[in-house]
């Protein structure tokens, strides 16, 4: 697979929706996730992340203008041992639940689909980093309708073991803008991943659309000692 470049993929593209990326560190010392969120309405513009334990959560910036909470309040992000669980919806909980079971990532989204939000039926996407002994692998899921058709979920699980510097996969919501927003497409892309935390952070948040962007989740984790950084970048401050 061509390596993509991941400024370009944003730049390129106005409404990506939500988006995950996870990968490694140039220097293969780091396992790295990001997480983004967009918005065309205002009650989704109408939100920051904030830390929650050692995960983060959704948050309303304006309390008075939260319409509807369903769909866009959730935590993005939970740890769970030495796994860091980052999704688009509240299926962060079912992962979370069904792993703390001994279940596995595929088995513990099995009782959820897209979401509820037709006519786009916004595809599920999740991911789950696990690090071990020095070892680090991930994996990527996508619970999407059948082309628009909600009678029927396809489930895509993506993994990968041992991951090589420098790259990662990046999975977001929709293929582009458009009404209704046609899901997302294939594989994970693969992308390069930068060994500074400040300057990936800051090369993501300047590749979103600026009117459409609303927050942005960084992650280095040490893969040796478990160890992490965070950057949280807020468009409502």
């Amino acid at each position: 697979m061509k390596m993509l470049s991941i400024e370009q993929e944003l730049k390129g593209n106005v409404y990506p929706g939500r988006g995950i990326i996870i990968g490694r560190s140039a220097d293969r010392t780091k396992a790295v996730c990001a997480y983004f969120i967009m918005g065309r309405s205002t009650n989704s513009r109408n939100r920051v992340f904030v830390e929650d334990g050692e995960g983060i959560r959704t948050q309303a910036f304006d309390p008075a203008k939260l319409s509807d909470p369903s769909l866009i309040i959730y935590a993005p992000v939970r740890v769970l041992g030495n796994k860091t669980i980052v999704t688009n919806g509240d299926q962060t909980d079912t992962i979370y639940e069904g792993m703390d079971k001994q279940m596995t990532f595929e088995q513990s989204l099995r009782s959820r689909e897209f979401e509820p939000d037709g006519p786009n039926y916004t595809p599920r996407i999740s991911g789950i980093m696990h690090l071990e002994g020095g070892g680090y692998n991930y994996a990527m899921s996508i619970l999407k309708s059948n082309d628009g058709d909600p009678s029927g979920c396809s489930r895509y699980t993506f993994a990968y073991e041992n991951p090589a510097a420098g790259e990662g996969h990046f999975i977001h919501t929709y293929m582009h803008d458009g009404d209704p927003l046609p899901s997302f497409e294939g594989e994970p892309k693969l992308v390069d991943v930068a060994d500074d935390i400040d300057a990936y952070t800051k090369l993501l948040w300047e590749s979103l659309n600026e009117e459409n962007k609303v927050s942005l989740f960084v992650r280095y984790i040490d893969i040796a000692s478990g160890a992490y950084e965070t950057r949280i970048v807020n468009k409502n401050q």
